[in-house]
């Protein structure tokens, strides 16, 4: 509220829109978008750019405050970042098929814009790592923690070798970040943006999302789905993760990589 209130935007309250990871907040009455995070291990200065940049080839993304600097404010150990504040539209589910063409849209702009990212490979090691951590992760059980180290390790081999296109990708597009918005469909938080296959992208979108993106790898998207799952499921196990209902998600998220690597067999499982 004081950063807000220093750039001449009026703030009476802040009212908490999602609080796990990251704070998000809504600025009254001004009607700013306030995202928090520790500022350690954190990249807003790249979301930030990213989102010029990719607003600026007209992608369906979130755009910053235009009142003020698009720039990062740090203050007592943390960072803050101002967006547009867009009031939801429908609250109905999304139709695949819009949330596929707006994906489209998105990786089209992407392909144009040359920056530097980590490759799908890099996040995949950090669950790897988080994995091998005991200290970090002492609930996991030694098969659990076995499973999750097997799958990380087998699938990103696995999709690396089929050697297919790879470009910019937001690197979460799930329904969490998508806002249905009276303007259209929009994507946020772009700070997990890395290289690889559209497959991995569209892995964690709903499955009917993938019939109506043209041109996926059906067997590509199969093992980015089960690769994706195993990273989300490593992530709920962290000791730090803040996640409501993390642990709950975590042990039903692992009885589904099971139950996925048994029905799509032995090669998929190693």
């Amino acid at each position: 509220m004081s950063i807000a209130s220093s750039l001449d935007l009026t703030v009476d309250d802040a009212i908490v829109l999602h609080d796990s990871n990251k704070l998000t907040l809504r600025l009254l009455p001004c009607d700013v978008l306030a995202r928090v995070a520790p500022a350690a291990h954190q990249v807003a200065q790249f979301e930030v750019d990213l989102a010029q940049g990719l607003s600026g080839a007209g992608c369906p993304v979130a755009v910053l405050e235009p009142r003020v600097e698009p720039r990062v404010h740090e203050r007592d150990g943390f960072v803050v970042t101002l967006w547009t504040y867009y009031e939801p539209g429908t609250a109905q589910g999304v139709p695949p098929a819009d949330y596929a063409d707006a994906l489209e849209r998105l990786h089209a702009g992407m392909r144009e814009l040359d920056v530097p990212a980590p490759h799908f490979t890099d996040r995949v090691e950090q669950a790897q790592r988080l994995v091998a951590d005991r200290d970090r992760t002492p609930l996991l059980a030694d098969a659990d923690r076995e499973l999750l180290a097997d799958t990380l390790r087998n699938l990103s081999r696995a999709i690396g070798e089929r050697g297919g296109a790879e470009q910019l990708l937001h690197g979460e597009p799930h329904p969490g970040n998508v806002l249905a918005t009276k303007n259209g469909l929009l994507f946020i938080d772009l700070e997990t943006c890395c290289r690889g296959p559209v497959e991995f992208d569209l892995a964690h979108a709903p499955e009917e999302v993938g019939e109506h993106y043209p041109g996926v790898d059906q067997d590509v998207l199969r093992e980015c789905r089960i690769l994706v799952l195993a990273m989300i499921t490593t992530w709920r196990w962290d000791r730090d993760d803040r996640l409501p209902n993390g642990r709950r998600l975590g042990t039903e998220w692992l009885a589904q990589i099971r139950a996925a690597l048994d029905r799509d067999g032995p090669d998929t499982a190693g």
